[in-house]
């Protein structure tokens, strides 16, 4: 019964949820055509519209650790659903991500993406997109933010085991920027795919920063150290049982 219960709740936040996406578009539409500043207001406001409404409809609670950068920084995260992309944007001043092209055709997300500087990249020539992801990120380097890759590349189920792709280590390398790694556990509440929203506390953190300078492969191994070692102890906090490997 009260599984029955919670499924209703969370079938109305996600109801709800994606009908407030084209409201609050629209909303801040005119504002978001003359200026970039109008379209990052929006998607600051549709996340923590969801992260409010998570809070009090499903009992879903979300908390950012660590330090956020505020300047010019690349941030490799780690990606479980939707929701730690909601978090980790509104966690930092001006976030933009490295985003599969076929979002851009997306109502409202492709275009309010583009707005606030979002690299659309092909991923299906592995070598092309990553020549192309440098080369659109080098070209949009005026706007300053925080770019924002995750580094496997697609949404991983807590539990499961993905590798780390070579793109966070190639912009990592090309751009000379510090990379902030973050890690999280908000597939145990949030799953990759489904109706159901489990109550809780939902954590991103944001690690100790990376230093410009390591080779690509040292910086790899450390970045997939750092965000795995951190994110499995959050999902262990969250009470989910990872497997003995």
């Amino acid at each position: 019964m009260r599984y029955a219960v919670q499924w209703l709740r969370s079938l109305i936040f996600v109801v709800q949820m994606y009908v407030m996406l084209p409201v609050i578009g629209l909303t801040f539409l005119p504002w978001a055509l003359v200026s970039p500043r109008g379209a990052r207001a929006g998607c600051m406001a549709y996340c923590r519209w969801v992260r409010w409404s998570a809070a009090w409809m499903v009992g879903l609670r979300t908390e950012v650790r660590g330090t956020p950068p505020t300047g010019e920084a690349l941030i490799a995260a780690k990606h479980q659903s939707f929701l730690d992309i909601l978090v980790i944007f509104s966690a930092v001043p001006a976030g933009k991500f490295i985003m599969k092209r076929e979002l851009i055709w997306t109502p409202v997300v492709g275009q309010y993406g583009l707005r606030i500087g979002c690299v659309p990249v092909d991923r299906g020539k592995r070598g092309a997109a990553i020549r192309k992801m440098v080369a659109d990120v080098a070209r949009g380097l005026q706007l300053p933010g925080q770019l924002i890759i995750f580094a496997q590349g697609t949404r991983v189920a807590p539990g499961a085991v993905r590798p780390y792709k070579i793109g966070a280590g190639v912009l990592y390398e090309e751009l000379g920027q510090t990379c902030v790694p973050a890690a999280t556990n908000v597939g145990v509440f949030w799953p990759k795919r489904g109706i159901y929203r489990k109550p809780g506390l939902a954590v991103v953190e944001f690690l100790a920063p990376i230093a410009p300078g390591m080779s690509k492969a040292a910086f790899m191994k450390q970045l997939e150290d750092e965000v795995e070692t951190a994110s499995n102890r959050l999902m262990r906090e969250a009470g989910f049982d990872l497997p003995v490997r």
